[in-house]
C-alpha cells in the first residue's frame, strides 16, 4: 500500500502523513470513527467561540457560522454511522497534537488572533489530507465513500481560515507564522500516538 496523497498540493502542510499512521487507522476504523466524531464537535465549537470572542469582526463571524453549521452536519452524520455500527459514544483520551499546536497560540492581541486562526486552518489542512488517504485506501466501502465527501469540505475550511488570516494581517507577517507553526505541527506528528486518533 502506496500513501496517495502529497502534501505539497496541501496548503499549510509541511510533511506528510506517515503510513504507520494509515496503518493503525485502517486496523483501528472503530476508534478512528469515534474519534472523528469528537474532531467535528470540537472544530464546531471552535468556529462558535471564535465569533463569540470577536462578534465585531463581520467577515469572520459569518464565514465561521457556515463552517460551524457544516461541522455539526458532519458531527451527526459520523454520530448516525456510530448508531448504525453499534458503536456506542464515549470519551477518547485525546493525542497531544491539538493541545501541543493550542500552546503555540500567543495570548495577546492581536497575535492571538493570528495564530488561532492559522492553528484552525493547519488542523482542518491535516484533516482534509487523512480523509482523502482513508477515502483512498479504507477497504469498507461505505466508510471509504463517505471520507472521499468531506474531503472537499474540510478543503473549503482551511481555506476559509487562510482568508480570514490574510484578511486581518499582512501576507508577510501570516506566511512567516505559518511557517513557524506548519514546522511544529509537523514535528508533533512525527512519532505515531500509540491510540489511533485522526491527529495521532
Amino acid at each position: 500500500m502506496v500513501l496517495s496523497a502529497n502534501p505539497t498540493t496541501i496548503k499549510f502542510l509541511q510533511q506528510p502523513t506517515s503510513q504507520q499512521w494509515l496503518e493503525q487507522a485502517l486496523t483501528n476504523l472503530d476508534t478512528i470513527l469515534l474519534d472523528h466524531s469528537h474532531c467535528e464537535r470540537k472544530a464546531a465549537g471552535v468556529a462558535l467561540n471564535l465569533m463569540f470572542r470577536y462578534p465585531s469582526y463581520t467577515k469572520l463571524v459569518r464565514s465561521l457560522t457556515a463552517i460551524a453549521q457544516e461541522e455539526l452536519e458532519h458531527f451527526e452524520q459520523v454520530n448516525e454511522i456510530l448508531e448504525r455500527r453499534g458503536i456506542p459514544l464515549r470519551a477518547l483520551a485525546p493525542p497531544p497534537y491539538g493541545a501541543g499546536l493550542n500552546k503555540q497560540i500567543r495570548a495577546k492581541e492581536p497575535d492571538r488572533l493570528l495564530d488561532t486562526l492559522l492553528v484552525c486552518g493547519l488542523i482542518e489542512a491535516r484533516s482534509h489530507e487523512r480523509l482523502g488517504l482513508l477515502g483512498a485506501h479504507c477497504p469498507d466501502l461505505e466508510l471509504a465513500k463517505f471520507y472521499r465527501a468531506l474531503m472537499a469540505s474540510e478543503a473549503r475550511h482551511y481555506g476559509v481560515y487562510w482568508l480570514l488570516a490574510t484578511t486581518e494581517f499582512e501576507r508577510a507577517v501570516v506566511d512567516q507564522r505559518l511557517e513557524a507553526l506548519a514546522a511544529i505541527e509537523s514535528q508533533l506528528l512525527a512519532t505515531l500516538h500509540p491510540e489511533p486518533r485522526m491527529h495521532s
